[in-house]
């Protein structure tokens, strides 16, 4: 059966820009506070920690979700399930192996410069190790297996899951209208409730066994996560009784995303050098299930409410979206490590490891835009060039 083309809704992909801006910022972040990073600022403190806490639990989530929902209208596009198992492929595995073989070795370097100098070397030996898979960089923690994805991961696993996904579609071919449907048979409030229980329910009984790995092959807490929010995109995409219902809950998922931040935040703060107890820990697991959604929900609402006009911006920034993500954390890497040594104050540090980000994601996207064939290793299709009759038309 024929799927019917639809327009794609500007508000999602508002959204979808904005939660690849934030997670750019938060891998700026993630530069100078306390947790274990790639690499890091000889002055990371917890300064930023809470400001971290507001977006880790669903920045993700919300990511995944966004994916479903521009996976849906992809399909709408696509001859087949089949197809848009093709199609999907050759836009997302093309950036895979150059992240991992050319974009993501300079982090590799770097980190293993700062964390373990006694095993540098200099970068085309150590790049011959890294593709070999022959470094032996161990540490008493584990050892630092290449080639790797490191940020790239939510590629990976956005190209298996959309792989399992044209499978189920092959099975069932009315699988998004059958979602869109629930949905609209959904009170709003349910909208809201059940997915909270569910990522609840995931939190306190997988994530204690296994944790988050990135890893693919057992990452079985992290797997079930994302599978759910991504269905969930993808019927929510042609839900307007879900829309609706974001929409009026915008308020009422605002102060429950605020209010579980603070507790949270709390408890993340209190235990910073301490063990809580089980009970606590449980606790706090629910805390982040409902931080996970509610923040979805209400910028779902306020995106749907406030969010609604497309034009020339949204589609430039639509289509940086992969080149952007692509090479943004290897800039910061590269760009924080010598930063760091030049003693600038640390305000204005940071306001130039954002914008030298900003500034570098940017000139990859303009001249990957222009690569001709190459462009598709950058997730774009190559630019098309008007023929000079056509132009002067």
């Amino acid at each position: 059966m024929p799927n019917v083309p639809s327009d794609r809704r500007a508000d999602l992909d508002w959204i979808r820009v904005g939660a690849f801006a934030l997670l750019i910022l938060y891998h700026v972040g993630m530069f100078y506070v306390t947790w274990d990073w790639h690499v890091k600022s000889p002055r990371a403190s917890h300064a930023l920690e809470p400001l971290m806490v507001l977006t880790n639990p669903w920045r993700l989530t919300l990511l995944f979700f966004v994916s479903g929902a521009a996976t849906r209208f992809i399909f709408d596009k696509a001859p087949s399930p089949g197809g848009l198992a093709r199609q999907r492929t050759a836009r997302l595995l093309p950036p895979l192996l150059l992240a991992m073989f050319v974009i993501v070795p300079p982090q590799t370097w770097y980190e293993i410069s700062e964390q373990a100098p006694q095993l540098a070397l200099p970068f085309p030996a150590f790049y011959a190790k890294y593709v070999t898979a022959s470094g032996g960089w161990c540490a008493p923690e584990g050892c630092l297996i290449t080639p790797t994805w490191n940020h790239m991961w939510f590629v990976a696993y956005l190209l298996v899951y959309t792989l399992l996904l044209a499978l189920a579609l092959r099975a069932c071919p009315r699988l998004g209208e059958r979602i869109s449907a629930l949905l609209d048979r959904l009170p709003a409030w349910i909208f809201l409730a059940a997915p909270v229980a569910i990522f609840a329910l995931l939190r306190l009984t997988l994530q204690p066994v296994f944790g988050s790995t990135h890893a693919l092959v057992d990452d079985w807490y992290e797997h079930p996560m994302n599978l759910f929010a991504l269905l969930l995109g993808y019927g929510y995409a042609k839900s307007d009784r879900a829309r609706d219902g974001a929409i009026s809950l915008r308020w009422v998922a605002l102060a429950l995303w605020l209010g579980g931040w603070a507790l949270y935040a709390a408890f993340v703060a209190r235990y910073a050098e301490a063990t809580p107890s089980e009970t606590m820990l449980r606790l706090a697991r629910i805390l982040f299930a409902v931080q996970q959604w509610s923040a979805v929900v209400a910028v779902l609402g306020f995106g749907a409410k406030h969010l609604n006009r497309g034009g020339p911006v949204l589609r430039y920034l639509t289509l940086g979206v992969f080149p952007f993500y692509l090479v943004h954390q290897t800039i910061i890497v590269i760009a924080g490590h010598h930063l760091a040594r030049a003693n600038l104050p640390i305000g204005v540090e940071g306001a130039l490891l954002v914008a030298l980000t900003a500034a570098g994601c940017w000139a990859t996207y303009e001249l990957a835009r222009r690569a001709g064939p190459l462009a598709g290793w950058f997730g774009l299709k190559p630019e098309r060039r008007l023929r000079p009759a056509a132009a002067a038309a």
